[in-house]
C-alpha cells in the first residue's frame, strides 16, 4: 500500500539502526519523514513545520516519549501521535491512550504493517478544510455553540479548542443525539477498529468531553452498560 499523498511525518526514534531503516521504508512508500532522536528535536521541529502524524518511541533519555506527548497536546493539540515501543505491559499501553494516542505499536515492528496501520489513520484524521464536507458543520449543544470547522466549543466568554478526534466524537454523538450510539459504531466510525485498547481509548476522550461540557447541566453523555453512550440534551 503506497500512500501518493506525501503526507509529512515526524520520526521520534533514538536508536540508529531502527531509526534509519523506518524513515527510508517510509520514504520509499512515498510518505516525507523527518527523522529526530530526541524529545527536543522533536519539539523545535514541531515548531518550524507542519506534520500530519508524530510517531514516538517511548524509551528514550533526557525525554521519554509519555513526557513528549504531555508536552505535545500541551503545545500542538492537534498533532495526532502513534507510539511505537518495547513496552508492551497493559498499564504502559493505557498510559499512551490516555495520553491521547491514536495507536500503540509494539516492537519488534512489521514494517508492511505499519504502513498499513500510517494509511489507515491519515485517512480518518482528515484534514481540517475538509470538515465543512461532512453533514454538520456547526450547530448549539444547550449553552454551548459547537464549531465543527474550526474545532471549538464556545460557552458564554469560554472557548475550548477540541482536538480532531475530541472533535469527530463529538460531532457523531451531536448527530446522534438522544439516541444510543454503541460502542462498536463509534469504534469503527472513528477508531477504524473494534478492539480493547481502542475501547479504552474513547473512554478516556468521553471523559474529556464530560468535561468541556460541564458549564451546562441539561448536557449528559450517559454511558448504557455493555451497550455505548447517549448524548442527552433536554434544551
Amino acid at each position: 500500500m503506497v500512500n501518493t499523498g506525501k503526507h509529512s511525518i515526524l520520526l521520534v526514534e533514538d536508536d540508529e539502526s531502527l531509526g534509519y531503516l523506518l524513515s527510508e521504508y517510509l520514504k520509499m512508500k512515498g510518505f516525507e519523514i523527518t527523522r529526530v532522536k530526541s524529545g527536543s528535536e522533536a519539539l523545535t521541529s514541531m515548531e518550524s513545520s507542519i506534520f500530519q502524524l508524530a510517531i514516538l518511541d517511548v524509551m528514550m533519555p533526557e525525554m521519554d516519549g509519555f513526557t513528549l506527548a504531555s508536552k505535545i497536546k500541551s503545545h500542538f493539540p492537534e498533532l495526532p501521535f502513534i507510539f511505537l515501543t518495547a513496552k508492551s505491559l497493559k498499564i504502559d499501553v493505557l498510559k499512551g491512550f490516555s495520553l491521547g494516542a491514536v495507536d500503540y505499536l509494539k516492537k519488534p515492528i512489521d514494517e508492511e504493517e505499519l504502513v498499513v496501520r500510517i494509511t489507515i489513520l491519515l485517512s480518518r484524521l482528515a484534514p481540517k478544510e475538509l470538515l465543512d464536507s461532512r453533514s454538520l458543520a456547526s450547530c448549539t449543544i444547550g449553552a454551548y455553540f459547537f464549531d465543527v470547522i474550526n474545532q471549538q466549543l464556545k460557552c458564554r466568554d469560554s472557548v475550548v479548542k477540541l482536538t480532531s478526534r475530541e472533535t469527530e466524537l463529538l460531532q457523531l454523538l451531536v448527530e446522534n443525539k438522544n439516541q444510543l450510539c454503541s460502542h462498536k459504531d463509534i469504534l469503527v466510525t472513528i477508531w477504524g477498529k473494534n478492539d480493547y485498547f481502542n475501547r479504552k481509548s474513547l473512554n478516556v476522550f468521553i471523559s474529556h468531553l464530560r468535561k468541556h461540557l460541564s458549564q451546562d447541566s441539561s448536557i449528559k453523555i450517559e454511558n448504557i452498560h455493555r451497550k455505548g453512550f447517549v448524548l442527552f440534551v433536554n434544551k
